[in-house]
């Protein structure tokens, strides 16, 4: 059996790590500390755990989509309904989870990185429950995006930072709440959205996001009376996709897929697809950590595309990246029509409005379930609701 944890320095295998400037060096030893000290802290957990119940309405249900598996033939399809938690994401789960440290840690400033605008939300909703100040830093072209997520973060009280440097999305932002966290080490807690960064923040993601999985897999047995044959999820950083398999993957049986981002087409600048070689997927290091990244023949970061917000980034959380590597969960990816159209699909036969970051994963079951027998059944992750992506939804679909 792997327990499939990183080593103490951060690595899974030869991916992780901490790259970061010197001055990073001590607040990160401090945060791993304290991290640790709570990990199995059983107060401290026994307060996440009531939070996310009591706070954020788990456990989400799992949901037999009948119609959509009657639809696409095969295998039976659940989706596990992140959407309906508080703020409408999965995001919730790890901004709870972090909070809690930032407290316990003494911090009273939270600054926080987004990109559809769902983890700005969740944090800036955690820091109004416990009176902190919150910045969110956020690409201007995101900013556009996701309006309606820009005012709900500064009806919570949080100030959004338009960042117009780079390809104003994510990447970008990330980059400016790491500048600030650098100038405001003393009084700053960084709450990173997504399982990547410099180490210990993918393993603390993934632990804020593993009630996903552990939910997931109680219900699916309590439903079926077995254990599913797949769980697929939409991959951006990887934070919703990694909380769905880590409880699972010591169960060879359980088949994983991860689903990137294929935008408009396979050449550079055109995708986020960060396992697509062909396409500019190769091992590198970007913002602290060692993953598989977008970059071009000179190994510079290649600009991204989707039309996912929370997809639009260069690089990939380094769990992700070895499970790859030892391939015991699989990536593909799904392109913006074929999430647009799954956008459309969910809606009309479950009554369910998906994020377009979860529209890229109902989109490969359109291709993965008819590959299955109906006696064969799938978790979907379905990471977010989609009343942010309305607006650019309608607009795309006038334009087509």
């Amino acid at each position: 059996m792997n327990n499939y944890q990183p080593n103490e320095r951060g690595y899974w295998g030869e991916f992780g790590g901490r790259f970061v400037p010197e001055t990073l060096m001590f607040p990160l030893e401090e945060l791993t500390e304290m991290y640790f000290s709570v990990r199995d802290d059983a107060d401290f957990q026994a307060q996440f755990l009531q939070l996310l119940k009591d706070f954020s309405g788990r456990p989400t249900p799992l949901f037999h989509a009948q119609r959509l598996s009657e639809k696409l033939g095969g295998a039976q399809i659940y989706l596990k309904r992140e959407d309906l938690g508080h703020t409408g994401s999965h995001k919730i789960n790890n901004a709870i989870g972090q909070v809690l440290l930032a407290r316990k840690m003494g911090k009273k400033r939270v600054i926080a990185e987004t990109g559809a605008g769902q983890h700005g939300v969740a944090t800036a909703t955690v820091c109004a429950l416990f009176g902190l100040e919150c910045v969110v830093y956020m690409g201007t072209e995101d900013m556009r995006r996701q309006a309606l997520n820009v005012f709900r973060m500064r009806l919570l009280g949080a100030e959004v930072r338009g960042v117009d440097s780079g390809s104003k999305t994510l990447k970008d932002a990330i980059n400016e709440a790491l500048r600030d966290w650098v100038t405001n080490v003393d009084s700053t807690y960084y709450l990173l959205g997504s399982a990547l960064g410099p180490h210990p923040y993918p393993l603390m993601v993934r632990d804020f996001q593993s009630v996903i999985g552990r939910e997931a897999r109680e219900q699916i047995i309590e439903k079926t009376g077995s254990l599913p044959d797949c769980l697929v999820a939409c991959v951006g950083g990887g934070s919703n996709a990694i909380g769905l398999f880590h409880p699972f993957l010591n169960d060879e049986s359980v088949r994983m897929i991860g689903v990137e981002a294929g935008g408009k087409g396979n050449v550079l600048g055109e995708h986020a697809a960060r396992f697509n070689e062909q396409g500019g997927g190769k091992i590198g290091v970007l913002q602290g950590t060692k993953s598989y990244l977008l970059q071009d023949t000179n190994g510079q970061i290649a600009l991204t595309h989707s039309v996912s917000a929370g997809l639009d980034y260069a690089s990939i959380g380094p769990e992700h990246s070895f499970l790859h590597s030892i391939k015991r969960a699989e990536y593909v990816s799904a392109s913006d029509n074929e999430a647009l159209d799954a956008f459309q699909i969910l809606s009309q036969t479950e009554g369910i409005i998906p994020a377009l970051e979860s529209s890229h994963a109902i989109a490969y079951l359109q291709k993965l379930a008819p590959e299955l027998s109906p006696a064969q059944t799938i978790i979907c992750n379905l990471s977010g609701r989609g009343d942010k992506d309305v607006n650019q939804v309608q607009e795309m679909l006038l334009t087509k």
